[in-house]
């Protein structure tokens, strides 16, 4: 029997872990991971994005983190930290559980966009 996206996204976070804004910040800034938005450009657009992110929508985050796709965004490298956030927790947690079928490794779900602002994570205009 298939399952739902709701049993999807359940299974994503048994896998890949939540984190909060400050040990985002510190992931950072002490390891040089990757902050990754993975909103669409329309929703980016009403909001900004949190400071230092880089904005690869959940559609192509598989082609611009696959070295060996012509749409390799060099930021990507399974060596690096990679911190994912969306606008509610969901597809970021997908995204994590994609990137681990990649070979990503040390891959984190920061959550929610307004939930990160909220605890004070700087933001910028899109």
């Amino acid at each position: 029997m298939p399952g739902s996206i709701k049993d999807q996204i359940a299974a994503a976070n048994e896998t890949v872990p939540k984190i909060s804004a400050d040990e985002a910040r510190r992931l950072m800034t002490e390891e040089g991971a990757l902050l990754v938005d993975v909103r669409d450009a329309s929703e980016l657009a009403g909001t900004g994005k949190l400071a230092g992110a880089t904005n690869v929508s959940r559609g192509m985050l598989e082609f611009r983190a696959d070295s060996a796709t012509p749409y390799h965004n060099s930021e990507f490298r399974t060596d690096r930290p990679i911190v994912l956030y969306c606008a509610s927790g969901g597809r970021s947690a997908l995204s994590g559980r994609a990137l681990q079928a990649l070979g990503y490794t040390d891959v984190h779900n920061l959550g929610a966009f307004k939930d990160a602002a909220e605890a004070g994570f700087p933001t910028e205009p899109a």
